[in-house]
């Protein structure tokens, strides 16, 4: 994985993204040395979501095993929406 400065980011960002887009590299672009954020091919990003999904609903079928449950309006009651 390649790492750069966010003041170099700003400055080839074209470039930056033409070369996750083509080549699969993944990129951390750090402020003061510590990572800020990352950029990362679209193929990579679909494959994170799936696995969140994956993870809520096997968080989601858990909780419904324990019974600990509660309807959509009473959520939106005690949010105040």
């Amino acid at each position: 994985m390649t790492v750069i400065k966010v003041s170099e980011f700003r400055s080839e960002i074209s470039d930056y993204a033409n070369k996750v887009a083509y080549t699969g590299e993944r990129i951390c672009v750090e402020r003061n040395n510590k990572p800020l954020f990352a950029i990362v091919p679209i193929d990579d990003m679909r494959l994170l979501e799936q696995l969140e999904d994956q993870m809520d609903l096997e968080l989601a079928k858990e909780a419904l095993k324990r019974g600990k449950f509660i309807s959509f309006d009473s959520l939106k009651k005690e949010l105040g929406l």
